[in-house]
């Protein structure tokens, strides 16, 4: 366990929970959703699709574009719902989100009655729902070339203006085909819409299951409603005063305490794979292969990698030794000429893209001056060779309208559950960490030595599922900051554990330097 770095968690772990403290000037300033009545929308369900369950429902609730104007422009976001199983036992609903910024969650319902235990499923309506500028909820596209998805480009002197150039054109192509709408597409104001769901399906409060940027979405609404939240799990956490430069800079530090982990774990296997029998043979191993693509890009698979592409699409294997060691013996084959399956790939969809940047630009203030960005990228270059100089590269925020509001700072005492992987490669240790800071009432568990992105329902620790589990149908939080063990090997039941299916859309934002979870 990274014993020095939790010591922040163990320091708030006696705190109280269940405590609400009054209310921000954040909390103050944010329009709320009337609590339900008779004036409240009244949503109009019906089947879905023909090729999904005729009991999964699917509807839309008309929001305002701009909570500060609440009777201007209005839009509709996409819900759906699976209800409890046991109506005599119902308790409320329970909403998810699955990542991004940028993942669609109309199916979420559908996904998560796959993981979640009977007497669960029992309790609650399921509830998924697009969030505003994704999927069915007035989509943000902004069409997009294939080069300006490319969104994981290294910082290079010769190549910083055609960067600089491609970043503003991309926040002029979104501009140019949504105008002023984009200002509108925040968290701040997706967690507002939720409020309105809550409104619309008579419900004084809400349940929530967020995934990696779901937390942040998550704990906005905390923040906006903390009397409207009830049971709230926050797996694979996002620190809310990192929003969002910071979050995608620490990438830089934390892969490289991954990667001095990884070399020590390859080198005790040396007689397995042969990559060295030092960390520092290791490590000259993976610097000769990044060498040798600089050279001369190594085909693997069908694909040619330079060194800078194998640098982008190593950095999340790094915190799952055993991945980490299978794709540079890939690697290590691929140089010698050898056939060799293809690594995970870099690009992003379109809608995905376009959404990402639209909300990542319009949470939070951005440097503007592209020589920030040249300076930064320089200096993380030589502190953090593996990923600083991705980490802190120029991107369309550079380029993006001033923001409508500041960024939410969180700061209260709702209880709430936050559950994290040790070595989680998209939300590092300390972003979860950062989260159970803010949230005082909550409680965090912490699945030591845990690896890979997304805890829930991905067999890494039935501790840590028990934990959650018991949370959702009791509302009990655990009387301290937790400590789980990973199961062991074999009894990871579900699948290998680096990712769920419905985080896939965040790895798709998290293989670019930019994306957040």
């Amino acid at each position: 366990m990274q014993a020095r770095r939790l010591a922040p968690v163990l320091a708030v772990g006696m705190l109280a929970t269940g405590v609400l403290v009054p209310l921000t000037p954040a909390a103050v300033a944010a329009p709320a959703a009337p609590l339900p009545g008779p004036g409240a929308q009244q949503p109009a369900w019906q089947r879905c699709s023909a090729d999904k369950p005729a009991a999964f429902e699917c509807a839309s609730v008309k929001v305002p574009l701009d909570y500060g104007a609440p009777g201007g422009k209005k839009i509709d976001v996409a819900i759906s719902r699976l209800s409890a199983a046991d109506p005599a036992k119902r308790r409320g609903v329970l909403l998810f989100n699955p990542g991004g910024p940028g993942g669609d969650g109309l199916d979420m319902p559908l996904m998560m009655r796959e993981l979640l235990p009977q007497s669960v499923k029992d309790r609650y309506d399921l509830i998924g729902f697009d969030p505003r500028g994704v999927g069915q909820s007035a989509p943000v596209r902004c069409g997009l070339t294939p080069e300006d998805l490319v969104m994981e480009r290294p910082f290079k002197e010769r190549t910083f203006a055609r960067d600089t150039a491609l970043a503003r054109s991309f926040a002029d192509k979104c501009r140019a085909k949504h105008g002023a709408d984009l200002k509108h597409i925040t968290t701040r104001n997706t967690a507002r819409d939720m409020d309105a769901i809550r409104a619309a399906l008579g419900e004084k409060k809400i349940n929530f299951f967020g995934y990696s940027y779901g937390t942040y979405l998550g704990a906005v609404y905390t923040q906006l409603f903390p009397r409207r939240a009830d049971r709230f799990v926050l797996d694979s956490a996002v620190d809310p005063k990192r929003a969002w430069r910071a979050d995608f800079q620490l990438w830089a530090p934390e892969t490289e305490k991954a990667y001095a982990r990884w070399t020590r774990w390859a080198a005790e296997r040396d007689a397995q794979f042969g990559l060295g029998a030092t960390p520092g043979a290791v490590s000259k191993t993976f610097w000769g292969l990044v060498a040798q693509a600089n050279r001369t890009p190594i085909k693997v698979g069908t694909t040619l990698l330079d060194g800078d592409e194998i640098r982008a699409r190593m950095r999340p294997g790094f915190f799952v030794p055993s991945t980490a060691t299978e794709s540079v013996q890939v690697l290590r084959d691929a140089a010698a000429g050898k056939p060799t399956p293809e690594l995970p790939g870099l690009q992003m969809d379109e809608g995905f893209a376009s959404a990402l940047w639209t909300v990542s630009c319009g949470d939070a203030p951005w440097p503007k001056d592209p020589r920030t960005y040249r300076k930064e990228a320089r200096r993380d270059a030589a502190r953090f060779p593996l990923y600083g100089d991705f980490a802190s590269h120029i991107n369309p925020c550079a380029f993006w309208d001033d923001n409508v509001e500041p960024a939410t700072v969180v700061d209260n005492r709702v209880g709430a559950l936050i559950v994290h992987n040790e070595w989680d490669s998209q939300t590092p240790l300390p972003d979860g960490v950062g989260l159970r800071e803010d949230m005082k009432g909550a409680r965090m568990v912490l699945v030591d030595e845990g690896e890979g992105h997304g805890v829930y329902g991905s067999g890494t620790s039935t501790c840590a599922e028990d934990l959650t589990n018991t949370y959702l149908l009791t509302g009990r939080l655990p009387a301290r900051d937790t400590t789980c063990t990973p199961d062991p090997a074999g009894a990871q039941k579900r699948r290998h554990h680096t990712e769920l299916p419905f985080l896939t859309s965040t790895a798709r934002a998290a293989s670019g330097a930019t994306a957040v979870r």
